[in-house]
């Protein structure tokens, strides 16, 4: 399936690496999926059309992210939420949709088409997963904050989504603006006895039980 840009930004732009992301989530063809990490939800609506090519309506998206540039976030290293590089882009969010891409409202009007199916949490994930029921998620892609911290927290809830046989797809793990990545998914593959591959050219890392 052909990873496509939906005119926003993704952090899975480059030739190539979206389509390879899908077909990795296909190789599970999960039911019930979490992603840490919405951005602009491109990534959110791509999972949704081929989860809707392979269960129709039989499919649950949970997408979390703030929605919003805040003190919560200074300290994150997360994508520029703006379009600095792309005038014409630039000029349609703000004058003709008159919206934030990355806001809570524009991300739901790009899902809209599966509006019966998803279900987008504003908030923290440092906060918020503790609250969330893991052992009913199939797949997560967790592509939320980037410091040391908020990705071990992350990774510690989705323990439940481990044992139970699903699988963990950690973004960024070569990214070397946010070493904290690597080291937090390092520490705890080795300390819970998973296992781990590094996939996609090194970028992304796959955790699931031995």
């Amino acid at each position: 399936m052909e990873y496509k840009k939906y005119y926003r930004k993704t952090s899975l732009k480059q030739e190539g690496i979206g389509s390879f992301f899908l077909n990795e989530i296909l190789k599970k063809n999960p039911k019930t999926f979490l992603e840490i990490g919405v951005f602009h939800g491109v990534t959110a609506r791509n999972v949704c059309e081929l989860l809707f090519k392979s269960h129709g309506n039989n499919f649950n998206y949970i997408g979390l992210d703030l929605f919003e540039e805040s003190d919560e976030n200074k300290n994150e290293i997360i994508p520029n939420t703006t379009f600095s590089s792309n005038p014409v882009k630039q000029f349609y969010y703000k004058y003709i949709k008159r919206q934030n891409p990355y806001s809570l409202e524009a991300v739901e009007e790009l899902l809209n088409k599966f509006k019966n199916n998803i279900h987008l949490i504003k908030g923290n994930s440092n906060k918020v997963l503790k609250k969330i029921d893991m052992s009913k998620i199939d797949y997560v892609f967790l592509d939320g904050g980037h410091e040391y911290n908020t990705v071990l927290n992350d990774l510690n809830c989705c323990m439940d989504v481990i044992n139970n046989s699903g699988t963990v797809l950690c973004d960024d793990y070569d990214l070397q603006q946010a070493p904290g990545v690597k080291k937090a998914i390092d520490e705890f593959v080795n300390k819970n006895n998973l296992n781990c591959s590094i996939i996609g050219n090194g970028r992304f890392a796959k955790i699931e039980k031995n």
